[in-house]
């Protein structure tokens, strides 16, 4: 079907399932390295500026930030500026994963782009966004982050995985 609503809306979910399967052996749901990756570049945020920067609901922050707290992957510590709030850091093993997650990302593209001439790249990049723009998609969050409930729950098989890494 040549339709181009059908055919993005077909490809986007295409496409982030297989992100999530690249993201799946570094035991990271997309909206998890999407969080840590935020955070990376805005180490000592509060939990609310977070959500802010990224549209999350306070409330799915919160559970958010506590699941990767438990962990091991952001710390709280006092805010220096606001006595109310809790300043996040990374771990270093958080950052280790962000860097993978980034690579993964990296090859994610190259591999969605394969068919596409190196020299049309910035053409169907400034179409897309164009598109994207006017539809009010935000360059800053995936849709992902702002309807997303809560945290994301792991099974008893998902965590067993993750602690044998």
């Amino acid at each position: 079907m040549d339709r181009p609503a059908f055919l993005l809306s077909s490809l986007g979910v295409q496409v982030a399932n297989e992100f999530t399967e690249r993201l799946r052996p570094l035991g990271l749901e997309p909206i998890e390295f999407a969080l840590l990756a935020h955070l990376e570049s805005a180490e000592g945020s509060s939990q609310q500026t977070l959500a802010e920067a990224l549209g999350v609901h306070r409330n799915a922050m919160v559970g958010l930030v506590d699941e990767l707290e438990t962990r091991g992957l952001v710390q709280r510590h006092p805010h220096p500026d606001d006595r109310r709030a809790k300043a996040l850091h990374l771990t270093e093993r958080a950052r280790e994963l962000v860097e993978r997650g980034y690579r993964a990302a990296d090859e994610h593209d190259a591999d969605l782009l394969s068919t596409v001439e190196e020299s049309e790249r910035p053409q169907l990049i400034s179409l897309l966004r164009r598109v994207a723009e006017d539809r009010g998609v935000s360059p800053r969050g995936h849709p992902c982050l702002t309807q997303h409930p809560g945290p994301v729950k792991r099974s008893t098989t998902d965590r067993a995985d993750e602690d044998s890494r």
